[in-house]
């Protein structure tokens, strides 16, 4: 794995800093493919908005993307981006000059079954509920409790993936996916603006298929309503898109529009 701390291979993180002690920063998640970060843009688009929602410093495009192509993993991979608001007093008050700090991260691509695409994955209901904050709702903030919770509620490989809902009974997504639902009248994905991630794939499957002319409604999706669903899929950047196979004891038939998309997004 190869680590770049400010640019530096041999750089160290202050025990003081703020990311480590109060979660106060950013993250992305960026695919590795034929040397390339995908979607690079798209994720400095998201740092940038939650950089500004939060007030921290952005560091220079030009300076990250090169962070990032010196920390890519090879042919295939993962790279990691984490920003914080640095170090500072034992205070929550944030500093008044602020001197962020970034982590950019590679590491090898995990290697998943590859079922998972073409025969669809499990999925259950979390227990965990997310919390509305619209303060902090669509970016990708550190502060990710909520989804350790949640994802601690089961162990083993059969179930791949669970869906989280709100304080007020709508689906937000999964534990680290977006969720769409396919319905007789069209697609539909949930609102994000009380909570929940603005995916970067996410945002590629809406793009994909507004390009093939398929309508994508983005609203409040109560958990009832799933079970009058057709089907589900998941998003995120390093899965690309997974269709549903089951959610607890329903069983939906597969998507073929998920295997266009992955075509699709295996010639980017």
């Amino acid at each position: 794995m190869r680590v770049l701390v400010d640019g530096h291979e041999d750089g160290a993180i202050n025990p003081a800093d703020r990311g480590f002690n109060y979660g106060d920063g950013l993250f992305e998640t960026l695919a590795v493919r034929n040397g390339q970060a995908r979607f690079v843009d798209w994720h400095l688009e998201r740092l940038a908005t939650g950089a500004a929602r939060l007030g921290i410093p952005l560091p220079d495009a030009v300076l990250l993307k090169d962070e990032v192509a010196r920390a890519c993993p090879g042919d295939r991979g993962v790279v990691r981006v984490v920003l914080t608001r640095g170090s500072g007093p034992r205070d929550y008050r944030p500093p008044r000059e602020p001197r962020p700090l970034r982590v950019v991260s590679g590491s090898p691509w995990p290697e998943r079954d590859p079922a998972c695409w073409t025969e669809g994955v499990r999925l259950r209901w979390c227990e965990t509920r997310l919390g509305r904050n619209p303060r902090l709702a669509g970016i990708k903030h550190l502060n990710r409790l909520e989804q350790v919770l949640a994802r601690a509620e089961w162990a083993g490989d059969e179930v791949a993936e669970g869906l989280m809902m709100d304080e007020g009974g709508n689906v937000i997504g999964g534990t680290r996916t977006n969720l769409f639902a396919i319905f007789e009248d069209g697609l539909a994905t949930p609102a994000l603006d009380q909570c929940g991630v603005a995916g970067v794939m996410r945002c590629a499957f809406r793009r994909w298929a507004a390009g093939q002319g398929i309508a994508i409604a983005e609203r409040r999706l109560p958990a009832e309503e799933l079970a009058g669903a057709r089907g589900l899929l998941l998003t995120n950047s390093l899965i690309g898109a997974w269709p549903v196979r089951a959610l607890a004891e329903r069983v939906f038939d597969l998507d073929p529009r998920v295997a266009a998309f992955n075509a699709w997004l295996e010639r980017r």
